[in-house]
């Protein structure tokens, strides 16, 4: 069964976008996420997503991606977080 997505895509060059941002995100890496919407995120990648297929609300078929990121601050938290809504992935390196 086909899951439900705020937005889908089928333009070649945002299907692109959001496998550059995939290749990004590899398992258990600390990231900060920059959002179109402002805001920011910081966590650690539990396992690197991919791009999968999924129908819109009026039923259209397209891609996006879907990432769990447990939260740095608060380890109880898990962000899950659109790949088509991410502007910005920063690695945090290890102190």
């Amino acid at each position: 069964m086909t899951q439900i997505a705020e937005r889908v895509h089928t333009d070649q060059a945002q299907i692109a976008l959001i496998e550059s941002r995939i290749m990004e995100l590899n398992d258990a890496v600390a990231v900060e996420l920059s959002l179109s919407d402002g805001r920011k995120l910081k966590g650690v990648v539990t396992v690197r997503p991919s791009v999968q297929t999924f129908r819109d609300a009026e039923g259209r078929e397209g891609i996006n991606s879907l990432l769990r990121l447990d939260d740095l601050q608060n380890p109880g938290k898990t962000h899950h977080v659109w790949l088509d809504q991410v502007t910005g992935i920063f690695p945090l390196g290890s102190d």
